[in-house]
Parts: structure tokens; C-alpha cells; sequence
């Protein structure tokens, strides 16, 4: 017997994305919506919350690191992932 949220199309996924927003936007925690949408993705990596989530974490890291430190940080990762192909 299907559970009456699942009936309703309300899942897990979607409780769990819908506090890590509402403390995004209306409490201002982004520390603690920041660990919980890593949680959804962590979790419930092939859902569409998941993909929501990805997108609030960049934007959470946009608002918090500064564009420098952005840039750099992307920088160095691709450069490692070049590096990485090459060693392959």
C-alpha cells in the first residue's frame, strides 16, 4: 500500500530538497541548506532534486566565495583534469 504523500507524487527526495530551500531563502542558513543539498545528491543522485541541488549549491557558492577565489578554484581544477588525461 502506497504511501499517501508517494500517492499525492511528494517524495523523500522532494521533503528533504524543500527544507534545504527553505533554509536557503527563508531562514538564511546557507551552512545548513548547503550541507542538505549535498545530502539530497548524496543520497538520491539520479533525481531531478538532486540536479536542483547542484544548481543551489553554485549558487550558494556564488553569494559566499569570492569571484577570485572562484576562478582560481576552477582554474585549478581543469588544469588537474587536463593533467589527469594526460597520465592516461
Amino acid at each position: 500500500m502506497q504511501d499517501q504523500n508517494e500517492a499525492e507524487g511528494v517524495t523523500e527526495a522532494g521533503r528533504q530538497y524543500a527544507v534545504a530551500y527553505a533554509l536557503q531563502y527563508a531562514t538564511k542558513d546557507l551552512h545548513e541548506a548547503f550541507t542538505l543539498y549535498r545530502c539530497v545528491m548524496a543520497a538520491y543522485p539520479d533525481t531531478p532534486e538532486a540536479d536542483y541541488s547542484r544548481m543551489q549549491i553554485m549558487n550558494i557558492a556564488t553569494s559566499v566565495v569570492p569571484k577570485q577565489e572562484l576562478l582560481d578554484a576552477q582554474v585549478a581544477l581543469t588544469l588537474a583534469h587536463f593533467e589527469h588525461e594526460k597520465a592516461t
